[in-house]
C-alpha cells in the first residue's frame, strides 16, 4: 500500500504542484488547506509523513508542528516544513518546533523533497 502524505498548503496552485511531485513518486497524498484540519486529519488518521507550509489561515505550521509533535498518535509521524519562509531565523524555528526537515520553496524544492522522503525512506 502507498505511504500516506498529508500536504498543508493554503494555496491551491502550489498544492497541486507538490502534490504532482509526490504522486511521481508513489505516495498517496491528502491535502488541507490550514492548520486545526491538518491536526484532525492527522489523528483521526496518522499519515506516514506531513508536509507543512508555515503561512497557514488561523493557525501557523510552527504551532501546527509543536502540536502534532506532542501529541503520543502523531509524534513519530516526520514533518517536513516546505515554505517561502527562508531566513535562518525561521528555519530553527520551524527545526525547533519539530520539524525533521525545513525546504524553502526555491527552485531546488522538488529535488530537495525528494532527497529527503530518500533520507526518511518513503521513497527508493
Amino acid at each position: 500500500m502507498a505511504q500516506q502524505v498529508l500536504l498543508v498548503e493554503d494555496s491551491p496552485t502550489q498544492a497541486q504542484q507538490i502534490k504532482e511531485t509526490l504522486e511521481s513518486v508513489g505516495l498517496q497524498v491528502r491535502i488541507v488547506s490550514d492548520g486545526p484540519d491538518a491536526i484532525r486529519v492527522a489523528m483521526e488518521s496518522p499519515p506516514h509523513l506531513v508536509v507543512l507550509d508555515i503561512n497557514l489561515p488561523s493557525m501557523d505550521g510552527y504551532q501546527v508542528c509543536r502540536r502534532l509533535k506532542r501529541n503520543p498518535g502523531t509524534r513519530d509521524v516526520p514533518v517536513i516544513m516546505l515554505t517561502e519562509f527562508a531566513s535562518p531565523k525561521e528555519t530553527m524555528t520551524g527545526l525547533q518546533a519539530g520539524a525533521d526537515d525545513y525546504i524553502p520553496k526555491d527552485i531546488f524544492a522538488g529535488e530537495h523533497l525528494l532527497d529527503s522522503l530518500r533520507e526518511l525512506g518513503l521513497i527508493d
